[in-house]
């Protein structure tokens, strides 16, 4: 079973300062309870407008991904061997 975006899914975009210096944004279903699967994420952006402005470009990338048929998957099923 796939677990990949569908068209109808309300994602969410996650923004958060670790350290005074880093910050990490994710995205994921807005009704997954579970944050250790994201479908995307950035790691060690040093301002909270990089982590958004990067969120956002991949939130535009999924919706064309969608808009041609092709629904983005998991990491971890990405990473699938």
């Amino acid at each position: 079973m796939r677990y990949g975006v569908s068209p109808h899914m309300k994602l969410k975009v996650r923004v958060v300062q670790y350290r005074h210096d880093c910050w990490y944004a994710d995205i994921d279903d807005a009704d997954d309870r579970q944050p250790d699967d994201p479908y995307w994420y950035a790691d060690g952006c040093r301002t909270q407008a990089e982590a958004v402005a990067l969120a956002c470009t991949q939130l535009a990338a999924f919706d064309q991904a969608v808009a041609a048929g092709t629904l983005p998957s998991r990491l971890s099923e990405t990473i699938a061997a």
